[in-house]
């Protein structure tokens, strides 16, 4: 009965059964599809915009919730339960699968600081035609030790494993992998920074040092049992 709903509903738009069944996997695979990522994504984000409604009522069954920014062309997936946007979860419900997958404390720092600095370059203007911020990864190790109070990790493959996991998050991105290495090399902060980081953990880290060592506490270090919403199923080979 569903199946054939959904069937009329393609058929409208000339869309086959098997593209939906592509689109739809991708999302739940990966949590958030960027068009501006590769010619595959451009190609699954304007299958969506054709069939919007019925992609967001069929994920909605299962409780998932789609955040689409139009003006930066991305979308992304939150689990049940989920505040859209943000890092805090309204009803922490048991919920195992490639949408809810916890980030480590080093990560959550990383991220924090990205927004940081993503806000920071908003304020002077820094900010690209495409809504990207350009950064050094000097910047971003600076700015980890003067704000978070934790420094980079100094082996080659930890550092490299922690900036890819944002990379794959689409929340970054830069050219080579040994890029995390040089201090010289630049990297690119997506604008979905914004809406997976809220605006509350900006105002904890913003705060006199005191706050900001007891926000640090309550963000920070509760990989257990508090998770980052939407993260992808990682596919090592992306």
């Amino acid at each position: 009965m569903i199946t054939e709903t959904i069937e009329q509903q393609l058929e409208k738009e000339n869309i086959s059964l098997n593209d939906f069944r592509e689109l739809v996997i991708r999302l739940l695979n990966y949590s958030v599809l960027c068009r501006q990522e590769n010619q595959t994504e451009q190609q699954l984000y304007d299958r969506y915009l054709r069939i919007e409604a019925l992609v967001n009522e069929y994920l909605a069954l299962m409780g998932v919730q789609v955040l689409h920014d139009t003006r930066f062309e991305y979308i992304r997936l939150y689990p049940p339960s989920s505040q859209v946007p943000g890092m805090e979860e309204a009803d922490l419900l048991a919920f195992s699968g490639s949408l809810r997958s916890r980030l480590s404390q080093q990560e959550v720092a990383l991220i924090l600081v990205l927004r940081l600095q993503y806000d920071k370059a908003l304020r002077e203007a820094k900010v690209d035609d495409e809504g990207f911020v350009t950064e050094s990864f000097e910047s971003i190790s600076i700015a980890m030790k003067n704000i978070i109070g934790r420094s980079l990790p100094e082996k080659a493959a930890e550092r490299r494993q922690l900036f890819s996991r944002c990379r794959k998050l689409r929340l970054i991105d830069y050219h080579h992998e040994d890029d995390v290495l040089k201090s010289e090399s630049w990297l690119k902060i997506h604008p979905m920074i914004v809406g997976f980081v809220n605006d509350e953990a900006i105002q904890a880290l913003e705060s006199p040092a005191d706050d900001i060592k007891t926000d640090d506490k309550n963000i920070s270090t509760q990989s257990e049992p508090t998770t980052m919403p939407a993260t992808p199923a990682l596919d090592e080979t992306k």
